[in-house]
This record gives structure tokens, sequence and C-alpha cells, in this order.
């Protein structure tokens, strides 16, 4: 005979006071979880995002960033002349591209982060079309202008559109804020290569990276041979978004080993919420048991009606966690891209996946909580408790 799973319900709603503490306990839990999980997400997101499986990224072999790359103008020319690269009537798209980090004021703080200045080439827009401007124009090749990315304006002082900024010994004029689909790029200020390699006493052409744009997605293994063998260069060919994603792995494990531990410490003390809430219930329901047993109902039926109970206290407290990190979905924050070190702005990422999770670790904190006062209830001596009735 088994426990019918009303008596589950009617149990939990007839000690919700002590129960509550429980839930508590585990909301906490599950919403440090998930939102930690949500942060890595979004930075994944953000930075694969970034990347197109059309473009390829080529560097200097040996690279593991953009910033530590360096290729020369006769380098880009002998990439231009690959197979699989698209072009148009202005020739070959591809965009050399050069990179410096410089500080600017945030405008919450005050303190100093580091950004990221990206020298585009005039072709920047055909190799990367899903980028817009949504204020103001593009800048003038030649002329000392920048644009500056939508999170880059929002996080940084001194970037709104007309505004002058001081890089390199060289004034800069804002003439354009652009959107580029909240990728990494909106978390960047664009400028001409050659001016800012100038401005930087760089050589003129030398550039960090060279992003391509291929025929299709099929043509870039042919693009990529052609240059691994060509014996005037040595470069490493990514495609771009897997070179955003290789890129992405660092800051998204070290979040996600953080937000696990401090979640792991946080279900401890839940599993001892719980802990509490089934042994208390447990010692007034010794009488409620025994009749239990006498009436029929055998010891499994017991034991699972008790870790039912726990199990479902957790699901409470589960679902209440997840519901207190739904409003984080697409609430802007940053940090660092450990990987060029400049200040990278990107969104909470809630997704269904994570809210599942979420509830599984409440399941895991309810079972680990339940499963030691469910034991002894169903062990307990019937004999002993009918007596004292």
């Amino acid at each position: 005979m088994s426990l019918p799973i009303l008596y589950t319900i009617r149990s939990v709603q007839a000690r919700w006071v002590p129960n509550l503490v429980a839930i508590v306990s585990v909301a906490g839990a599950v919403a440090v979880f998930v939102s930690m999980l949500a942060l890595a997400s979004g930075f994944q997101a953000t930075l694969v995002a970034s990347g197109s499986v059309q473009n390829a990224l080529v560097l200097r072999a040996g690279s593991t960033a953009e910033v530590e790359s360096a290729l020369t103008i006769e380098e880009v020319r002998v990439i231009q002349d690959a197979p699989g690269i698209a072009r148009d009537e202005q020739g070959p798209v591809l965009s050399p591209e050069a990179l410096v980090i410089v500080a600017r004021p945030l405008r919450q703080t005050g303190t100093d982060a580091n950004v990221q200045l990206r020298g585009v080439s005039p072709r920047v827009w055909a190799v990367r079309p899903h980028v817009r401007i949504v204020a103001g124009r593009a800048f003038t090749p030649g002329l000392a202008e920048v644009i500056v990315g939508k999170h880059a304006a929002r996080a940084y002082q001194g970037t709104q559109l007309g505004s002058t900024l001081q890089f390199g010994g060289t004034s800069w004029k804002v003439v354009g804020i652009f959107d580029a689909g909240g990728t990494a790029f909106d978390s960047e200020i664009w400028c001409d290569a050659t001016l800012l390699n100038q401005a930087f006493q760089r050589p003129a052409q030398i550039f960090q990276s060279v992003t391509v744009r291929l025929t299709s997605p099929e043509a870039f293994a042919s693009f990529k041979d052609a240059l691994t063998t060509d014996p005037r260069l040595r470069v490493l060919v990514y495609r771009e978004v897997d070179y955003y994603r290789k890129n992405s792995e660092f800051v998204t494990r070290m979040i996600e080993v953080l937000g696990t531990l401090v979640a792991f410490a946080m279900g401890v003390g839940a599993v001892f919420a719980g802990l509490n809430t089934m042994y208390s219930a447990l010692s007034a329901r010794v009488r409620e048991v025994a009749v239990l047993r006498a009436l029929g109902f055998g010891t499994a039926s017991v034991f699972t009606a008790f870790l039912l109970e726990a199990l479902l206290i957790a699901a409470l407290g589960g679902l209440a966690g997840s519901l207190l990190v739904l409003p984080l979905n697409g609430w802007t924050t940053s940090t660092i891209n450990w990987q060029t070190f400049s200040h990278l702005s990107f969104a909470f990422r809630v997704t269904p996946s994570l809210v599942l999770q979420g509830l599984l670790f409440a399941l895991g904190i309810g079972f680990l909580g339940g499963l030691p006062p469910a034991w002894r209830a169903a062990r307990g001596s019937v004999v002993r408790a009918l007596r004292e009735l």
C-alpha cells in the first residue's frame, strides 16, 4: 500500500512556517547558482556572437590573442590573394586591423578601465555587415575621428557624440555611435588603422590581425590550407566564431567554478536547514507515523512520503530561486576579458536550461536533506510509538 501524494502536499501546507525556512535557504542557493551560470552564459554568448561562421581571422603563428599578433603589409597582400575570399567591385573583402588598449574613466565610478581601441580599414563594413551606425556617422579615413560602440558609450566618460578623446597624443572626435548587435565590438572604439599606428608611433604597415569575409562557410578549409602551406607566411587561421569561443573559455570557466563553489557552500546550509525542518516534522509526527504503520502502510511507503515531502519543499525553493533570477535576464554588466585585458560589457542570459539546472540543484539539496529523516521515520518502532498514544 502506498501513501497518497495528497498526504505529502497537506503535510507541507500544515507546517508551512518551519518549511518556509528551508524554502528560503534553498531559494538563496539556487538563485546564486543560476545567476552565476547566467553570468557565464551571457559572457560566452557575447563573445561567440562576435564571430561569424563566414569570417576567418588570421594571426601571427604563436599568438594566443589579437593583441599579441603582428602582420606586415606584405603578408596582408599575400592573404588577400588566397582562394575563398569574397570579392566585390572594390576587390577582396578583408580588413587589416590594429589594436591598442587604452585607459578611460568609467561613468559610474570615475576609475580607469581598459577599453580596446580598434583601428580598422574602410572595408570593415563589408566584413562585418551586422554592425551599423545608430547615431552620427562613420569616421572618415585619414581623419582623427572615432566611432564608439553602444556599450562603451554608456560605460565611459567623454564618449558621447561630438566629444573629443585624447589618445596617443592625438585629439580624436567622436563622430558616431555604432551597434554591433550586443557583441564584444559594442565595448570597443573604432578608428582608422593607419592613423592609429601613427598616433601611437607604431610602424605604419603593421597590423595585429586580418579579418576576411569568405565566399561561404565551406570555403574556410581551402582558405586555411592555402595560407598555412604558403612558405611566405607563418600564420594561424581561425573561423572567427571559433576564435571568440576559445577566448571566452577562461573567464566562463572561472565564473562557473566560483559560482558553483559559492552555491555549494549555500547549498550545504540549505541541506542542514532541510534536515532540521524534516527532523522537527518527524518529532511532531511520531504518533502520526505510528498510526499510518498500524493502518498497513509499509516501511517503503513511509520512507517515500517523507522523502517526497523534502523534495517538494526543495522544489518550491528552487522555483522561488529561479523566479528571483529571472529579472536579471538581459541586465547588462561588465568584467575584464582576460584575453585582451579590456573591459567587456555583456548581459545576463537566463535560459530554460539554466532554470532546469537550478531546479535539479534544488532537488539534490532536498534529497540530501530529506534522506536521513525519511530513513529514521521508516525504521522507527511502531510498538513504542503506539504506546505513547
